[in-house]
């Protein structure tokens, strides 16, 4: 048996299962935790009794939220399963797991095919060079059709997936598998497996299926492969199977598995093949560094690893998951951070299975480690003896659903902040921002699962209660005339008096800014008074005019006015200010201004139709079209921002997840009457009502 603590470079498979939400990946992991011997019963998430999704929010929701870790020993090997989340909120935290692995095995639906999330997922693993492979599920269900399975991947993937095992039946006629490398049936009964002949009426079906692993793994030998298609000799099983660990990590053949892993039928191929013919880290390991060079997984260099994923547990604080790359790391062991330049000390080495941990004296190349209390450490980061190695972090999607959070109890808003920030620490998908403008707490996540769960692990952590409001939209206000007005300020209360006088001038600046000149001559104001005068313009300006927005673009001169030798000073001028102003920004026909975004939207090119006519009722203007090298359209739009805020929800209703889109905020433009109009009465019924 593999030492579970320490096992060599060569004899460790990482493996991240990937694919659509409900597909069966923790199933799958559940399956060979059990099969394998690991768990002493199937784990299931449909009651709660999951091994991997423990979390309350996944058993409340019944899908996986974060990546669980399911270590596996296999006869000689440790299977290091990365079991991940399929749903669009979370794919920050399923591509930075995909990093951490040299194998990505799609989980894909007997029934349903390949989805959305599976051909996203797809893509980023090419772009990863990834080497992949295919788990068909849920065979046994009824509708299930393997013929049809491997036709929609075909069609979707490429000509270059082929079966490594194939069903013995199908719906509730499944009982088991054949497999096409060793040329034998499989069958999995009351623990045990059973290997036998393929039956008589299976044998057409697997040699179809042999010739077609035979074709692609050929490849892998140029001398094999020039025999082989000359007609001179078939494959022999010892060329076969020497051939297909290269094959597959070259990328010329991708594996497709087929199974049950309610009724764990098919389970053990894969953990047998996975073993033998999956890439080792050595093998596949290579990492991109942030100069720009590349380098190989090492068991002889020095130690260094770095963090894919980092949560903060409630009874241990922070847990740091680590790809050691080079060296073997140790408990005690001092390794510096390439981003900080800090060093930090490793205290424990853990293996984690689920939610359970176990202390373990070492940690070599390629294995996947977990190690507790890094307090300067983020997802990421890259640590190592000497401080000069850096991993090149994965460019992760940038979050595009902004919400607004408080604390139901003010006093909880410090615990709230707090609470905040560590969540934004841990997940690079979450950006937290306070606005100066709005007097708001902003989270600006994936979508809409991703902050109901942090609300509810704000609640279960700290007992603090939130609230989602709305965004408000940062308008601003400006004027399109020249216009002139008197501001005059004087009262009289029995002693010293205020007076204050200035007539001003304001017009348009386009683009300008705000601009304050003093024109003012002869003495009419001393110039003592002149920077209250500009003051109190200022904050008139902040005030706004029609809705209580920040006006912007304004030039404004004082030219004249009266001063009293008495009762005159600072404060009369600075209120006499804001009256000259407002009175002036009557005449300047004032408006409102609304925050324009450019938009790019990618999608199939079935629903660019539906996403223009779309667009249209947001009063956005398609300014052009292009398409990518995935042959999507991508739609470029000029948009008001109000239009699009809770657009992540909406586009992907629209194209069933398909879709994507970037946005950034830039300038503004007038706003339509009926949306002034709109603004104008909310801030006036919200100033009668005292608020």
């Amino acid at each position: 048996m593999v030492n579970m603590a320490a096992p060599a470079t060569e004899h460790v498979r990482n493996i991240v299962l990937v694919g659509q939400d409900g597909a069966g990946k923790t199933s799958l992991a559940e399956a060979m935790l059990h099969v394998s011997g690991r768990t002493p019963r199937m784990g299931t998430t449909h009651d709660g009794k999951s091994y991997l999704d423990y979390d309350d929010e996944e058993i409340r929701r019944k899908f996986t939220i974060g990546t669980s870790i399911a270590p596996i020993p296999y006869k000689d090997y440790k299977i290091n399963l990365l079991d991940t989340s399929g749903h669009p909120d979370f794919i920050g935290d399923t591509l930075a797991t995909m990093q951490a692995a040299e194998m990505a095995l799609f989980v894909v639906d007997a029934v349903a095919g390949p989805q959305v999330m599976t051909t996203k997922l797809w893509r980023e693993a090419e772009d990863m060079r990834l080497s992949r492979a295919v788990f068909i599920n849920h065979i046994d269900r009824e509708n299930a059709d393997f013929d049809t399975a491997m036709a929609l991947l075909h069609a979707r993937f490429g000509s270059r997936l082929g079966p490594v095992t194939i069903p013995i039946g199908v719906d509730a006629d499944f009982k088991g598998v054949i497999d096409v490398i060793r040329m034998k049936a499989r069958y999995f009964e009351g623990g045990s497996e059973r290997v036998e002949d393929i039956p008589a009426d299976y044998a057409d079906a697997a040699q179809a299926a042999r010739d077609k692993l035979c074709d692609l793994v050929a490849e892998a030998d140029d001398d094999l492969m020039m025999k082989y298609l000359d007609g001179e000799e078939q494959l022999t099983q010892e060329e076969l199977e020497s051939l297909l660990d290269k094959a597959i990590a070259q990328e010329l053949f991708i594996p497709v598995f087929v199974g049950s892993t309610i009724i764990e039928q098919g389970i053990q191929g894969v953990m047998e093949d996975i073993a033998t013919y999956f890439p080792h880290p050595r093998h596949h390991g290579r990492f991109r560094l942030a100069n720009g060079e590349e380098t190989l997984v090492d068991e002889t260099g020095e130690p260094a690893a770095f963090v894919f994923k980092t949560v903060s547990d409630p009874f241990v604080g922070r847990l740091s998951f680590f790809k050691v790359i080079s060296g073997v790391l140790e408990p005690g062991m001092e390794l510096l951070n390439a981003r900080t330049r800090k060093k930090e000390r490793l205290g424990h080495l853990y293996v984690m299975m689920g939610k359970e941990n176990t202390d373990v004296k070492s940690a070599k190349a390629g294995d996947i480690i977990v190690v507790p209390k890094l307090n300067e450490t983020r997802t990421g980061d890259t640590l190592s003896k000497s401080g000069e190695v850096a991993i090149d972090p994965l460019p992760l999607p940038v979050p595009q659903y902004p919400v607004a959070i408080e604390a139901e109890n003010k006093n909880d808003e410090d615990k709230l902040g707090t609470f905040l920030a560590r969540a934004a620490e841990n997940d690079p998908t979450l950006s937290i921002s306070r606005s100066e403008e709005t007097h708001q707490t902003v989270i600006t996540a994936m979508g809409e699962a991703q902050v109901e769960t942090l609300l509810a692990r704000l609640k279960e952590q700290t007992g603090v209660t939130a609230k989602l409001v709305p965004v408000r939209i940062p308008y601003r206000e400006t004027i399109r005339k020249k216009a002139e007005a008197q501001g005059r300020h004087k009262k009289q209360t029995g002693g010293a008096g205020q007076f204050g006088d200035c007539w001003l001038r304001i017009e348009p600046n386009p683009g300008g800014g705000y601009e304050f000149l003093d024109e003012v001559v002869g003495g009419r104001i001393p110039r003592g008074f002149i920077p209250a005068i500009d003051k109190g313009v200022q904050d008139a300006m902040a005030e706004g005019f029609l809705a209580g927005y920040p006006m912007e673009d304004i030039k404004c001169a004082v030219y004249d006015g009266s001063y009293h030798s008495v009762d005159s000073n600072e404060m009369a001028f600075k209120t006499a200010a804001r009256i000259g102003f407002r009175a002036a920004c009557e005449k300047a026909d004032p408006i409102l201004l609304e925050p324009m975004a450019n938009l790019d939207v990618t999608v199939g090119e079935e629903y660019a139709g539906a996403v223009m006519g779309d667009i249209s009722t947001r009063r956005g203007r398609i300014v052009g079209t292009d398409s990518n090298d995935a042959g999507e359209t991508v739609i470029m739009v000029r948009v008001p921002y109000a239009e699009v805020v809770t657009y992540t929800k909406d586009l992907r209703a629209i194209t069933r997840g398909s879709g994507s889109y970037s946005l950034s905020l830039e300038g503004y433009e007038p706003a339509p009457v009926d949306v002034t109009k709109k603004l104008v009465e909310a801030y006036q019924a919200a100033r009668a009502a005292g608020n």
